[in-house]
């Protein structure tokens, strides 16, 4: 019996999509054949939670609203060098980056 399944793209949400090999954990790849997609190839379902732009976001913001790294690092069931290499990328890390309104 055969099923298909109706695959999109995260970004742009176009449903023009290709299989693209595997990634090393065996996880199923795909490339967006779109051409203004600014990520042509994705996996479905990571199995890091800390790769997903949504916790992504939610580092950056709790961050910013004052929750520390080990209590981040709990709350989103990520490791603590993520949290920090993420908040080094966004030139976070010290209170005087933060720019006040």
């Amino acid at each position: 019996m055969t099923v298909w399944l109706a695959v999109e793209c995260p970004d742009c949400h176009s449903t023009e999509i290709s299989k693209n090999g595997k990634s090393s954990e065996g996880k199923q790849r795909f490339l967006c054949k779109n051409s203004e997609c600014l990520r042509r190839t994705f996996i479905l379902d990571n199995s890091h939670p800390g790769r997903s732009r949504k916790t992504k976001k939610q580092m950056v913001e709790m961050s910013l609203n004052g929750g520390g790294i080990r209590d981040i690092a709990r709350v989103l069931r990520v490791g603590c060098p993520t949290i920090i290499r993420e908040l080094k990328k966004r030139n976070l890390s010290s209170p005087r980056s933060i720019k006040k309104s």
